[in-house]
Protein backbone atom coordinates (compact mmCIF):
# COMPACT_ATOMS: atom_id res chain seq x y z
CA UNK A 1 0.00 0.00 0.00
CA UNK A 2 2.87 2.46 0.90
CA UNK A 3 4.54 1.64 -2.53
CA UNK A 4 1.31 2.44 -4.16
CA UNK A 5 0.65 5.72 -2.12
CA UNK A 6 4.53 6.81 -2.80
CA UNK A 7 4.45 6.00 -6.37
CA UNK A 8 1.01 8.26 -7.51
CA UNK A 9 2.67 11.07 -5.39
CA UNK A 10 5.88 10.83 -6.82
CA UNK A 11 4.17 11.70 -10.26
CA UNK A 12 2.77 14.79 -8.72
CA UNK A 13 5.58 15.81 -6.20
CA UNK A 14 7.63 17.64 -9.68
CA UNK A 15 4.70 20.44 -10.01
CA UNK A 16 4.89 21.59 -6.76
CA UNK A 17 5.78 25.53 -7.28
CA UNK A 18 6.46 28.68 -8.77
CA UNK A 19 8.68 26.91 -11.06
CA UNK A 20 7.29 23.11 -11.66
CA UNK A 21 8.30 20.53 -14.25
CA UNK A 22 5.64 18.64 -15.94
CA UNK A 23 3.87 15.50 -16.01
CA UNK A 24 3.38 14.14 -19.98
CA UNK A 25 0.64 11.74 -19.67
CA UNK A 26 -0.89 9.23 -22.72
CA UNK A 27 -4.46 10.09 -23.98
CA UNK A 28 -6.18 7.19 -23.81
CA UNK A 29 -9.06 7.89 -26.62
CA UNK A 30 -7.44 9.87 -28.47
CA UNK A 31 -4.02 10.36 -30.96
CA UNK A 32 -3.45 13.30 -29.77
CA UNK A 33 -0.01 14.30 -27.96
CA UNK A 34 -0.12 13.62 -24.70
CA UNK A 35 -1.14 16.02 -21.99
CA UNK A 36 1.14 17.71 -20.18
CA UNK A 37 -0.23 18.88 -16.70
CA UNK A 38 1.41 20.47 -13.99
CA UNK A 39 -1.89 20.29 -11.78
CA UNK A 40 -1.66 17.41 -9.08
CA UNK A 41 -5.27 16.97 -8.81
CA UNK A 42 -5.90 16.11 -12.87
CA UNK A 43 -2.82 14.14 -12.86
CA UNK A 44 -3.91 12.17 -10.05
CA UNK A 45 -7.43 11.60 -11.91
CA UNK A 46 -5.74 10.24 -14.90
CA UNK A 47 -4.28 7.64 -13.06
CA UNK A 48 -6.87 4.90 -13.02
CA UNK A 49 -5.74 1.73 -11.95
CA UNK A 50 -1.53 0.16 -10.85
CA UNK A 51 -1.04 -3.21 -11.69
CA UNK A 52 -0.20 -4.32 -8.74
CA UNK A 53 -3.36 -5.04 -6.27
CA UNK A 54 -1.67 -3.93 -3.22
CA UNK A 55 -0.26 -0.83 -4.34
CA UNK A 56 -3.53 -0.34 -6.21
CA UNK A 57 -5.01 0.04 -3.14
CA UNK A 58 -2.83 2.93 -1.27
CA UNK A 59 -2.87 4.78 -5.01
CA UNK A 60 -5.97 5.09 -5.44
CA UNK A 61 -6.46 5.93 -2.30
CA UNK A 62 -4.63 9.23 -2.32
CA UNK A 63 -5.93 9.47 -5.74
CA UNK A 64 -9.44 9.93 -4.52
CA UNK A 65 -7.80 12.16 -1.29
CA UNK A 66 -6.18 14.65 -3.93
CA UNK A 67 -9.56 14.71 -6.57
CA UNK A 68 -11.91 15.42 -4.21
CA UNK A 69 -9.42 18.37 -2.39
CA UNK A 70 -8.80 19.81 -5.88
CA UNK A 71 -12.88 19.61 -6.29
CA UNK A 72 -13.45 21.79 -3.25
CA UNK A 73 -10.76 24.51 -3.45
CA UNK A 74 -9.57 23.63 -6.84
CA UNK A 75 -5.50 23.66 -5.44
CA UNK A 76 -3.69 22.91 -2.74
CA UNK A 77 -3.16 19.31 -4.41
CA UNK A 78 0.31 18.98 -4.84
CA UNK A 79 1.32 20.48 -0.96
CA UNK A 80 -1.28 17.95 0.37
CA UNK A 81 0.30 14.95 -1.30
CA UNK A 82 4.00 15.89 -0.43
CA UNK A 83 2.27 15.90 3.37
CA UNK A 84 0.46 12.88 3.30
CA UNK A 85 3.56 10.96 2.14
CA UNK A 86 5.82 12.04 4.50
CA UNK A 87 3.01 11.72 7.75
CA UNK A 88 2.42 8.18 6.55
CA UNK A 89 6.08 6.86 5.30
CA UNK A 90 7.25 8.20 8.86
CA UNK A 91 4.38 7.11 10.83
CA UNK A 92 4.93 3.57 8.97
CA UNK A 93 8.45 3.64 10.17
CA UNK A 94 7.32 4.20 13.83
CA UNK A 95 4.11 1.37 14.46
CA UNK A 96 7.29 -1.26 12.36
CA UNK A 97 8.88 -0.18 15.65
CA UNK A 98 6.03 -1.24 17.74
CA UNK A 99 4.37 1.93 18.09
CA UNK A 100 0.58 2.42 18.68
CA UNK A 101 -1.58 2.91 15.66
CA UNK A 102 -4.31 4.34 17.15
CA UNK A 103 -3.05 6.47 19.47
CA UNK A 104 -0.64 7.98 17.14
CA UNK A 105 -3.84 8.74 15.09
CA UNK A 106 -5.14 10.62 18.11
CA UNK A 107 -1.88 12.29 17.82
CA UNK A 108 -1.84 13.41 14.49
CA UNK A 109 -5.39 14.71 14.61
CA UNK A 110 -4.65 16.80 18.14
CA UNK A 111 -1.37 18.19 16.32
CA UNK A 112 -3.64 19.01 13.29
CA UNK A 113 -5.68 21.24 15.19
CA UNK A 114 -3.09 22.80 16.44
CA UNK A 115 -1.62 23.72 13.24
CA UNK A 116 -4.79 25.19 11.92
CA UNK A 117 -4.86 27.17 14.58
CA UNK A 118 -1.50 28.60 14.05
CA UNK A 119 -2.62 28.92 10.42
CA UNK A 120 -5.90 31.18 11.65
CA UNK A 121 -3.55 33.61 13.40
CA UNK A 122 -1.32 34.55 10.16
CA UNK A 123 -4.41 34.82 8.13
CA UNK A 124 -4.78 38.35 6.74
CA UNK A 125 -7.57 39.46 4.52
CA UNK A 126 -7.13 41.24 1.00
CA UNK A 127 -8.36 43.83 -0.94
CA UNK A 128 -7.65 45.67 -4.57
CA UNK A 129 -6.60 45.20 -7.83
CA UNK A 130 -2.92 44.92 -7.69
CA UNK A 131 -2.93 42.99 -4.47
CA UNK A 132 -5.33 40.57 -6.16
CA UNK A 133 -3.08 40.56 -8.91
CA UNK A 134 0.08 39.61 -6.64
CA UNK A 135 -1.69 36.46 -5.19
CA UNK A 136 -2.86 35.50 -8.86
CA UNK A 137 0.46 35.37 -9.93
CA UNK A 138 1.32 33.20 -6.64
CA UNK A 139 -1.38 30.50 -7.60
CA UNK A 140 -0.87 30.41 -11.86
CA UNK A 141 2.58 31.75 -11.82
CA UNK A 142 1.68 33.57 -15.26
CA UNK A 143 2.05 37.58 -15.03
CA UNK A 144 -0.63 39.02 -17.77
CA UNK A 145 -3.39 36.13 -16.31
CA UNK A 146 -2.48 36.93 -13.12
CA UNK A 147 -3.25 40.95 -13.97
CA UNK A 148 -6.30 40.32 -15.33
CA UNK A 149 -7.51 37.78 -12.54
CA UNK A 150 -6.59 40.70 -10.23
CA UNK A 151 -8.72 43.28 -12.11
CA UNK A 152 -11.83 40.67 -12.90
CA UNK A 153 -12.28 39.70 -9.19
CA UNK A 154 -11.86 43.38 -7.84
CA UNK A 155 -14.75 44.07 -10.12
CA UNK A 156 -16.96 41.40 -9.35
CA UNK A 157 -15.88 40.24 -5.48
CA UNK A 158 -15.23 36.90 -4.44
CA UNK A 159 -18.72 36.31 -5.56
CA UNK A 160 -19.08 37.02 -8.81
CA UNK A 161 -20.07 35.51 -11.80
CA UNK A 162 -16.71 34.36 -14.08
CA UNK A 163 -16.67 32.38 -17.32
CA UNK A 164 -13.78 31.11 -19.16
CA UNK A 165 -14.04 30.72 -22.42
CA UNK A 166 -11.93 29.68 -25.45
CA UNK A 167 -10.50 32.89 -27.45
CA UNK A 168 -10.38 33.10 -30.98
CA UNK A 169 -6.80 35.12 -30.81
CA UNK A 170 -3.37 34.55 -29.33
CA UNK A 171 -4.13 36.76 -26.22
CA UNK A 172 -5.99 37.08 -23.28
CA UNK A 173 -9.24 38.99 -22.64
CA UNK A 174 -12.21 39.85 -20.72
CA UNK A 175 -15.76 41.20 -20.93
CA UNK A 176 -17.94 42.26 -18.77
CA UNK A 177 -21.70 42.47 -18.15
CA UNK A 178 -23.39 44.62 -16.14
CA UNK A 179 -26.82 43.01 -14.00
CA UNK A 180 -27.07 39.25 -14.40
CA UNK A 181 -27.89 36.84 -17.19
CA UNK A 182 -29.73 33.11 -17.54
CA UNK A 183 -28.39 30.64 -20.24
CA UNK A 184 -31.83 30.83 -22.33
CA UNK A 185 -32.98 33.61 -25.16
CA UNK A 186 -36.00 34.54 -26.62
CA UNK A 187 -38.36 31.98 -28.27
CA UNK A 188 -38.96 33.49 -31.78
CA UNK A 189 -36.53 35.66 -33.57
CA UNK A 190 -38.87 37.56 -34.74
CA UNK A 191 -38.95 38.90 -31.90
CA UNK A 192 -35.31 40.82 -31.91
CA UNK A 193 -35.86 44.54 -32.64
CA UNK A 194 -32.46 45.25 -32.74
CA UNK A 195 -30.99 43.57 -35.58
CA UNK A 196 -27.70 45.03 -36.10
CA UNK A 197 -26.74 43.52 -32.40
CA UNK A 198 -29.41 40.49 -32.84
CA UNK A 199 -31.09 41.34 -29.25
CA UNK A 200 -34.05 43.49 -28.09
CA UNK A 201 -34.47 45.73 -24.64
CA UNK A 202 -37.11 46.08 -22.72
CA UNK A 203 -37.06 49.31 -20.53
CA UNK A 204 -39.23 49.68 -17.52
CA UNK A 205 -40.13 46.51 -18.19
CA UNK A 206 -42.67 44.00 -16.09
CA UNK A 207 -41.82 40.07 -16.01
CA UNK A 208 -44.58 37.25 -15.68
CA UNK A 209 -41.93 34.80 -14.35
CA UNK A 210 -42.99 30.78 -14.82
CA UNK A 211 -42.57 27.26 -16.13
CA UNK A 212 -45.58 27.12 -17.90
CA UNK A 213 -45.88 25.47 -21.10
CA UNK A 214 -48.41 28.04 -22.93
CA UNK A 215 -50.57 26.26 -26.14
CA UNK A 216 -53.06 28.19 -26.01
CA UNK A 217 -52.91 32.89 -26.59
CA UNK A 218 -55.80 32.63 -24.58
CA UNK A 219 -54.03 31.27 -21.77
CA UNK A 220 -51.59 34.42 -21.72
CA UNK A 221 -54.53 37.28 -22.38
CA UNK A 222 -55.50 37.96 -18.46
CA UNK A 223 -51.82 39.11 -18.64
CA UNK A 224 -51.81 41.31 -21.97
CA UNK A 225 -54.78 42.79 -20.32
CA UNK A 226 -53.44 44.00 -17.48
CA UNK A 227 -50.41 45.15 -18.54
CA UNK A 228 -51.82 47.20 -20.79
CA UNK A 229 -54.84 48.44 -19.14
CA UNK A 230 -52.05 49.61 -16.15
CA UNK A 231 -50.45 51.01 -19.20
CA UNK A 232 -46.77 49.49 -18.43
CA UNK A 233 -44.45 50.14 -21.00
CA UNK A 234 -43.29 46.26 -21.61
CA UNK A 235 -43.49 42.82 -21.07
CA UNK A 236 -41.03 39.81 -20.53
CA UNK A 237 -43.07 36.87 -20.20
CA UNK A 238 -40.48 33.67 -18.67
CA UNK A 239 -42.33 30.77 -19.71
CA UNK A 240 -41.37 27.16 -20.69
CA UNK A 241 -42.66 27.12 -24.40
CA UNK A 242 -44.64 28.69 -26.04
CA UNK A 243 -47.08 27.44 -29.22
CA UNK A 244 -46.39 29.39 -32.62
CA UNK A 245 -50.19 31.09 -31.55
CA UNK A 246 -49.20 32.10 -29.02
CA UNK A 247 -46.19 33.64 -30.19
CA UNK A 248 -48.00 35.43 -33.07
CA UNK A 249 -50.39 36.67 -30.73
CA UNK A 250 -48.26 38.12 -28.37
CA UNK A 251 -46.20 40.15 -31.43
CA UNK A 252 -49.82 41.35 -32.48
CA UNK A 253 -50.54 42.95 -29.67
CA UNK A 254 -46.51 44.61 -29.56
CA UNK A 255 -46.48 47.96 -30.76
CA UNK A 256 -50.40 49.00 -29.35
CA UNK A 257 -49.36 52.76 -27.34
CA UNK A 258 -46.04 52.05 -27.52
CA UNK A 259 -46.30 48.74 -25.87
CA UNK A 260 -43.28 46.12 -26.37
CA UNK A 261 -42.97 42.59 -25.50
CA UNK A 262 -40.91 39.73 -25.73
CA UNK A 263 -40.41 36.26 -24.42
CA UNK A 264 -37.80 33.85 -23.22
CA UNK A 265 -37.40 30.34 -21.90
CA UNK A 266 -37.62 29.41 -18.40
CA UNK A 267 -33.85 28.58 -17.42
CA UNK A 268 -32.11 25.71 -16.30
CA UNK A 269 -32.46 22.09 -17.52
CA UNK A 270 -33.70 20.18 -14.93
CA UNK A 271 -36.74 20.67 -13.09
CA UNK A 272 -34.61 21.40 -9.83
CA UNK A 273 -32.49 23.75 -11.70
CA UNK A 274 -35.68 25.49 -13.21
CA UNK A 275 -36.94 25.85 -9.98
CA UNK A 276 -34.11 27.40 -7.97
CA UNK A 277 -34.07 29.71 -11.47
CA UNK A 278 -37.37 30.58 -10.97
CA UNK A 279 -36.93 31.38 -6.99
CA UNK A 280 -33.87 33.92 -8.08
CA UNK A 281 -35.97 35.68 -10.48
CA UNK A 282 -38.68 36.03 -7.97
CA UNK A 283 -36.61 37.21 -5.11
CA UNK A 284 -34.66 39.52 -7.78
CA UNK A 285 -37.53 41.48 -9.60
CA UNK A 286 -40.11 41.04 -6.62
CA UNK A 287 -42.66 38.57 -8.64
CA UNK A 288 -44.45 36.08 -8.33
CA UNK A 289 -43.18 32.76 -9.79
CA UNK A 290 -46.24 30.75 -11.41
CA UNK A 291 -45.27 26.88 -11.28
CA UNK A 292 -46.30 24.01 -13.82
CA UNK A 293 -46.06 21.27 -11.02
CA UNK A 294 -48.45 23.26 -8.24
CA UNK A 295 -51.10 23.92 -11.62
CA UNK A 296 -50.96 27.52 -11.23
CA UNK A 297 -52.56 29.33 -14.27
CA UNK A 298 -52.92 32.95 -15.58
CA UNK A 299 -56.20 33.52 -14.40
CA UNK A 300 -56.98 36.36 -11.55
CA UNK A 301 -52.97 37.61 -12.12
CA UNK A 302 -52.95 40.96 -10.01
CA UNK A 303 -50.44 43.11 -10.87
CA UNK A 304 -48.23 42.62 -7.49
CA UNK A 305 -47.27 39.27 -9.28
CA UNK A 306 -45.33 40.47 -12.21
CA UNK A 307 -41.47 41.25 -11.40
CA UNK A 308 -40.16 44.88 -12.30
CA UNK A 309 -36.74 45.53 -13.73
CA UNK A 310 -35.24 48.79 -14.95
CA UNK A 311 -33.95 46.85 -18.48
CA UNK A 312 -34.51 43.79 -19.40
CA UNK A 313 -32.25 42.42 -22.50
CA UNK A 314 -32.54 39.01 -24.52
CA UNK A 315 -30.72 37.24 -27.56
CA UNK A 316 -31.19 34.15 -29.15
CA UNK A 317 -28.91 32.57 -26.09
CA UNK A 318 -29.53 34.55 -23.11
CA UNK A 319 -31.58 37.02 -21.58
CA UNK A 320 -30.40 39.38 -18.74
CA UNK A 321 -31.80 41.76 -15.96
CA UNK A 322 -30.63 44.92 -14.90
CA UNK A 323 -32.09 47.14 -12.09
CA UNK A 324 -34.43 44.37 -10.43
CA UNK A 325 -36.94 45.99 -8.47
CA UNK A 326 -37.27 43.32 -5.34
CA UNK A 327 -37.09 44.26 -2.16
CA UNK A 328 -33.27 44.92 -1.30
CA UNK A 329 -33.61 43.45 2.47
CA UNK A 330 -35.59 40.05 0.76
CA UNK A 331 -32.53 39.90 -1.40
CA UNK A 332 -30.29 40.73 1.00
CA UNK A 333 -31.54 37.60 2.94
CA UNK A 334 -31.52 35.29 0.13
CA UNK A 335 -27.94 35.70 -0.80
CA UNK A 336 -27.34 35.65 2.68
CA UNK A 337 -29.30 31.77 2.53
CA UNK A 338 -27.16 30.56 -0.28
CA UNK A 339 -23.79 32.21 1.23
CA UNK A 340 -24.47 29.73 4.21
CA UNK A 341 -25.31 26.95 1.65
CA UNK A 342 -22.16 27.37 -0.11
CA UNK A 343 -19.63 27.39 2.99
CA UNK A 344 -21.60 24.44 4.17
CA UNK A 345 -21.50 22.52 1.12
CA UNK A 346 -19.03 19.25 0.36
CA UNK A 347 -19.97 18.21 -3.03
CA UNK A 348 -18.48 20.64 -5.98
CA UNK A 349 -21.16 20.25 -8.45
CA UNK A 350 -24.02 22.23 -5.41
CA UNK A 351 -21.14 24.11 -4.72
CA UNK A 352 -20.51 25.48 -8.73
CA UNK A 353 -24.54 26.02 -8.77
CA UNK A 354 -24.73 27.92 -6.22
CA UNK A 355 -21.95 30.23 -6.76
CA UNK A 356 -23.58 30.80 -10.16
CA UNK A 357 -26.67 31.77 -8.72
CA UNK A 358 -24.81 33.94 -5.73
CA UNK A 359 -23.23 35.89 -8.91
CA UNK A 360 -26.51 36.70 -10.55
CA UNK A 361 -27.98 38.08 -7.47
CA UNK A 362 -25.11 40.44 -6.34
CA UNK A 363 -25.25 41.85 -10.13
CA UNK A 364 -22.22 41.90 -12.32
CA UNK A 365 -20.25 39.20 -14.14
CA UNK A 366 -17.24 38.86 -16.41
CA UNK A 367 -15.74 36.33 -19.37
CA UNK A 368 -12.68 35.69 -19.50
CA UNK A 369 -11.51 34.81 -23.35
CA UNK A 370 -8.30 32.64 -23.31
CA UNK A 371 -6.33 32.62 -25.91
CA UNK A 372 -3.39 30.86 -27.40
CA UNK A 373 -1.44 29.68 -30.42
CA UNK A 374 -2.25 25.53 -30.24
CA UNK A 375 -5.01 24.18 -29.03
CA UNK A 376 -2.89 22.75 -26.20
CA UNK A 377 -1.86 26.04 -25.04
CA UNK A 378 -5.13 26.65 -24.81
CA UNK A 379 -6.41 24.20 -23.15
CA UNK A 380 -3.71 24.36 -20.49
CA UNK A 381 -4.17 27.96 -19.42
CA UNK A 382 -8.01 27.30 -19.79
CA UNK A 383 -7.70 24.78 -17.04
CA UNK A 384 -4.83 27.30 -14.98
CA UNK A 385 -7.40 30.07 -15.09
CA UNK A 386 -9.55 27.74 -13.70
CA UNK A 387 -7.59 26.37 -10.83
CA UNK A 388 -6.54 29.99 -9.87
CA UNK A 389 -9.74 31.12 -9.98
CA UNK A 390 -11.16 28.64 -7.44
CA UNK A 391 -8.37 30.15 -5.26
CA UNK A 392 -8.78 33.38 -5.75
CA UNK A 393 -12.75 32.86 -4.32
CA UNK A 394 -11.30 31.27 -1.33
CA UNK A 395 -8.04 34.01 -1.28
CA UNK A 396 -11.30 37.19 -0.87
CA UNK A 397 -12.96 34.88 1.42
CA UNK A 398 -10.99 34.15 4.07
CA UNK A 399 -7.37 35.74 3.61
CA UNK A 400 -4.05 34.81 3.14
CA UNK A 401 -0.69 33.49 4.59
CA UNK A 402 3.13 33.68 3.37
CA UNK A 403 3.46 30.99 0.82
CA UNK A 404 6.12 29.35 -0.26
CA UNK A 405 5.45 26.77 2.34
CA UNK A 406 6.74 29.32 4.79
CA UNK A 407 3.46 29.55 6.73
CA UNK A 408 3.93 25.50 7.46
CA UNK A 409 7.16 26.26 8.83
CA UNK A 410 5.63 28.85 11.23
CA UNK A 411 3.70 26.44 12.31
CA UNK A 412 6.55 23.89 14.16
CA UNK A 413 7.44 25.79 17.38
CA UNK A 414 3.60 25.39 18.74
CA UNK A 415 4.09 21.72 17.90
CA UNK A 416 7.89 21.50 19.32
CA UNK A 417 6.64 23.15 22.50
CA UNK A 418 3.72 20.32 22.93
CA UNK A 419 6.32 17.78 22.12
CA UNK A 420 8.44 19.17 24.85
CA UNK A 421 5.68 19.19 27.79
CA UNK A 422 4.45 15.40 26.32
CA UNK A 423 5.99 12.58 28.43
CA UNK A 424 3.79 9.93 26.01
CA UNK A 425 5.89 8.25 23.41
CA UNK A 426 3.26 7.76 21.07
CA UNK A 427 2.26 11.48 21.29
CA UNK A 428 6.27 12.75 20.80
CA UNK A 429 6.41 10.63 17.86
CA UNK A 430 2.90 12.03 16.52
CA UNK A 431 4.52 15.80 16.67
CA UNK A 432 7.80 14.83 15.64
CA UNK A 433 6.22 13.21 12.47
CA UNK A 434 4.12 16.45 11.80
CA UNK A 435 7.24 18.80 12.55
CA UNK A 436 9.40 17.23 9.56
CA UNK A 437 6.45 17.14 7.32
CA UNK A 438 5.45 20.67 7.73
CA UNK A 439 9.14 21.05 5.90
CA UNK A 440 8.47 18.64 3.03
CA UNK A 441 6.38 21.44 0.47
CA UNK A 442 9.47 23.96 0.86
CA UNK A 443 11.86 21.42 0.53
CA UNK A 444 10.08 20.46 -2.74
CA UNK A 445 9.68 23.55 -4.00
CA UNK A 446 13.17 24.74 -3.53
CA UNK A 447 14.28 21.02 -5.16
CA UNK A 448 12.14 22.14 -8.14
CA UNK A 449 13.79 25.11 -8.76
CA UNK A 450 17.06 23.53 -8.51
CA UNK A 451 18.47 25.33 -5.62
CA UNK A 452 20.04 22.93 -2.35
CA UNK A 453 17.43 22.20 -0.25
CA UNK A 454 20.16 22.09 3.38
CA UNK A 455 21.41 25.05 1.98
CA UNK A 456 18.58 26.70 1.62
CA UNK A 457 16.40 25.61 4.51
CA UNK A 458 19.62 26.80 6.81
CA UNK A 459 18.74 30.40 5.10
CA UNK A 460 15.19 30.35 6.38
CA UNK A 461 15.78 28.97 9.73
CA UNK A 462 18.13 32.05 10.08
CA UNK A 463 16.02 34.70 9.22
CA UNK A 464 12.99 36.55 10.35
CA UNK A 465 9.27 35.46 11.28
CA UNK A 466 7.74 35.37 7.75
CA UNK A 467 10.43 35.04 5.51
CA UNK A 468 11.12 32.56 3.23
CA UNK A 469 13.10 31.46 -0.01
CA UNK A 470 11.89 33.08 -3.16
CA UNK A 471 12.86 30.46 -5.95
CA UNK A 472 12.32 33.13 -8.98
CA UNK A 473 14.65 35.85 -6.91
CA UNK A 474 17.18 33.07 -5.69
CA UNK A 475 17.21 34.76 -2.52
CA UNK A 476 15.04 34.94 1.04
CA UNK A 477 12.84 37.74 1.22
CA UNK A 478 9.61 39.05 3.45
CA UNK A 479 7.18 36.86 1.87
CA UNK A 480 3.95 38.91 1.66
CA UNK A 481 5.96 42.08 0.77
CA UNK A 482 6.91 39.96 -2.06
CA UNK A 483 3.57 39.03 -2.75
CA UNK A 484 4.05 35.20 -1.87
CA UNK A 485 0.53 34.09 -0.48
CA UNK A 486 -1.24 31.38 -0.13
CA UNK A 487 -4.97 31.33 0.37
CA UNK A 488 -5.63 30.40 3.59
CA UNK A 489 -8.86 27.94 3.14
CA UNK A 490 -6.84 26.41 0.55
CA UNK A 491 -3.83 25.67 2.99
CA UNK A 492 -6.04 24.54 5.80
CA UNK A 493 -8.26 22.29 3.06
CA UNK A 494 -4.21 20.91 2.68
CA UNK A 495 -3.36 20.23 5.60
CA UNK A 496 -6.79 18.86 6.93
CA UNK A 497 -6.45 16.29 4.05
CA UNK A 498 -2.87 15.31 4.26
CA UNK A 499 -2.46 14.97 7.97
CA UNK A 500 -6.57 13.28 8.32
CA UNK A 501 -5.90 10.81 5.25
CA UNK A 502 -2.68 10.29 6.96
CA UNK A 503 -3.71 9.03 9.99
CA UNK A 504 -6.48 6.92 8.61
CA UNK A 505 -4.37 5.02 6.71
CA UNK A 506 -1.77 4.06 9.16
CA UNK A 507 -4.53 2.17 11.05
CA UNK A 508 -5.30 -0.02 7.68
CA UNK A 509 -4.10 -3.61 8.75
CA UNK A 510 -5.55 -5.80 6.04
CA UNK A 511 -6.47 -5.54 2.40
CA UNK A 512 -8.92 -7.29 0.62
CA UNK A 513 -9.59 -7.81 -3.14
CA UNK A 514 -12.60 -8.99 -4.93
CA UNK A 515 -12.12 -11.01 -8.29
CA UNK A 516 -14.29 -11.68 -10.67
CA UNK A 517 -13.44 -15.54 -12.04
CA UNK A 518 -15.07 -16.86 -14.98
CA UNK A 519 -18.02 -19.57 -14.18
CA UNK A 520 -19.64 -22.47 -16.50
CA UNK A 521 -22.59 -21.18 -18.24
CA UNK A 522 -25.28 -20.96 -15.70
CA UNK A 523 -29.11 -22.85 -15.72
CA UNK A 524 -31.62 -20.14 -15.83
CA UNK A 525 -32.11 -21.39 -11.80
CA UNK A 526 -28.52 -20.88 -11.09
CA UNK A 527 -26.87 -17.44 -10.32
CA UNK A 528 -23.35 -16.38 -11.38
CA UNK A 529 -21.10 -16.30 -7.30
CA UNK A 530 -18.86 -14.20 -6.75
CA UNK A 531 -15.82 -15.18 -4.45
CA UNK A 532 -13.67 -12.48 -2.84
Amino acid sequence: MRRGMNQIIEAIRPTLGPRPRVVAIDRVLSQKMPELLDDGGTIAKRIVQLQNLDEDVGAMFVRGVLWNLHDQVGDGTATAAVLLQKIYNEGARYLASGGNAMRLKDHLEEGLRAILDEIRGMTVQVEGEENLARIAESICHDAALAKMMGEIFDIVGEFGRLEIRTGQGRELDREYTEGMYWERGLLSREMITNHKQMRTELEDSAILISDLEIQDPRQILPVLELVIKDKLPALLIVAGKLSDGAIAFLLANRGLDGFRAAAVQTPGRSAEDQAWALEDLAVLTGGRPFVKAAGDTFEGVRLEDLGRARRVWADCHNFGIVGGKGDPRAIRQHIAALQAAYEAALEAAPREKLLKRIGKLLGGSATLWVGGATELEIESRQAIAERTAAAMRCAMMEGVVPGGGVALLGCRPALQRKMEQSTDADERAAYRILVAALEEPTRTIVANAGYDVHETLGQINLARTGYGFDVNAGQVVDMMEAGISDASHVLKSAVYVAVGSAALALTVDVLVHRQERSEPAATPKQSKRKRL
